[in-house]
């Protein structure tokens, strides 16, 4: 089946034709950790496990990296401002490599509450310190670099092109106005690719200019060669990273080997906050942890990203997130009625199904129209095990854990679990008049009862 994808490359969307067939090969920009991943990083993430999905939907096999970013870099892509985990590990009083590894290990915990589909390979920027070298040292040999007297340069100059990505016209001559920290670099776009340490510098190793670090837009390139090769099929990341960050990926991978390293760029939209921007000065930055405070479980958030298009913004509101919520609790209960059905439906229905939803996430993951077509199927009066097994098929995408879905007992007052309990002694007994005068008073006090060979389930109607 052809997938057609956007591809920022190209400016246009476009058949899907992966180098080897049957493979894709994948690169993922991951999280810089020097603090807990908030809901706008995390939307990156979820479009990351939609892509993994509808690919292996399609029959793909994946070999996926994902980057994290634990050596720091500036608090802006361009080379400006101090360090990320140098000045969180100023404020935690903590060494930074510790900081590291706590806001790594609770990145990879909101993953999977999320259900994100994780990938292959994760990659951590201090365990490739000697692969950067390697690649660095390539790119000065090919004379793409130059030096100061603490920074070697990639020299943006030497390309046919700088831009390719955002479009942007490189004017030799210009001048703007930009926080240089170094008076001898000599254009704006030129960018670190290896400093040398201060000695107050917490993160640095020897090399062969002497104890460095390397910079931040170099981990991405040497390890998307190292595990990937000097060409792959698809890079993602946030639109933020269009401009500098993956240029100046583009530009080390021509500086290393003449060639751009990815053959697709897919980039996901920003989230907002009622309409506006988010930031922990408006109070408005949240965590997963915040939302379960809240009320809503991880998978509600999912849903609400199910409601927008994933290059288009995407406006986060407490109602917005109700809304997904009752959605959740609709699909659920959906499903259950359907698992639970006796009508039999025309294969014919089910195929036609099944190519709408097809057509849908393969015309560049149009997830808002494949939901459309799982709420058609949800509420077909026809209620069939052969619809729940097609929205287990479609769950494959979704993420939603719908095979392994029970309502929670504990969330039932007593008195409605304490019936539960009788009827399922009556049951046992084989005493049906007893057990249908019970299922009658739980339906009249405002339940749904649904019996299976396994268990019975009781839910608020």
């Amino acid at each position: 089946m052809k997938i057609n994808i956007y591809n920022t490359l190209t400016k246009k969307k476009e058949e899907f034709k992966p180098i080897n067939e049957g493979k894709v090969c994948l690169y993922s920009c991951g999280p810089t950790v020097y603090y807990f991943a908030h809901i706008g990083n995390l939307r990156a993430y979820l479009f990351m496990d939609n892509l993994r999905r509808v690919l292996k939907y399609n029959g793909y096999e994946l070999k996926h990296v994902m980057n994290i970013t634990d050596v720091g870099h500036l608090v802006s892509d361009a080379d400006e401002g101090e360090d990320k985990m140098m000045k969180a590990a100023r404020l935690e009083n903590k060494n930074p490599f510790a900081i590291a590894d706590f806001y790594a290990q609770a990145f990879l915990k909101d993953m999977g509450k999320l259900n994100i589909d994780m990938p292959e390979i994760i990659a951590r920027a201090t365990e490739h310190i000697e692969c950067m070298e390697e690649y660095v040292k390539q790119i000065i040999a090919n004379g793409y670099t130059y030096e100061t007297d603490n920074t070697i340069y990639f020299d943006t100059s030497k390309l046919d092109k700088y831009g390719i990505l955002s479009n942007k016209e490189v004017d030799e001559n210009d001048t703007e106005s930009r926080i240089d920290v170094d008076p001898n670099k000599k254009h704006p776009n030129d960018f670190a690719v290896w400093i040398k340490a201060p000695e107050n510098h917490l993160m640095k190793w020897d090399s062969f200019w002497g104890k460095c670090y390397p910079g931040w837009h170099l981990e991405c390139s040497a390890m998307g060669h190292k595990y990937l090769g000097e060409e792959f099929d698809i890079h993602t990341g946030g639109v933020d990273h269009i401009t500098v960050h993956h240029e100046n990926e583009i530009a080390q991978g021509k500086g290393f080997c003449g060639k751009n390293p990815a053959h697709y760029w897919m980039h996901i939209e920003f989230l907002q906050v009622n309409g506006g921007k988010m930031s922990k000065s408006l109070g408005n930055l949240y965590t997963i942890e915040d939302l379960k405070q809240k009320g809503y479980e991880p998978l509600v958030y999912r849903m609400f990203n199910f409601s927008s298009h994933y290059r288009k913004k995407i406006n986060f509101t407490f109602e917005a997130m109700d809304s997904a919520k009752t959605a959740l609790n609709r699909l659920r209960e959906g499903y259950l009625k359907h698992l639970q059905g006796t009508d039999d439906i025309n294969n014919e229905v089910i195929e036609n199904y099944k190519q709408k939803f097809l057509d849908a996430i393969n015309d560049d993951l149009n997830m808002p129209v494949a939901m459309s077509i799982v709420w058609d199927v949800i509420k077909n009066p026809n209620k069939s095990k052969k619809l729940a097994e097609l929205i287990l098929k479609f769950d494959e995408v979704l993420g939603f854990e719908l095979k392994d879905y029970k309502p929670q007992v504990s969330e039932l007052p007593q008195e409605i679990k304490n019936l539960i309990e009788k009827r399922n002694t009556a049951r046992a007994n084989k005493d049906w008049a007893e057990s249908d005068r019970i299922r009658d008073e739980l339906i009249n006090m405002g339940y749904t009862v649904k019996d299976s060979k396994e268990c019975t389930i009781v839910v608020k109607s």
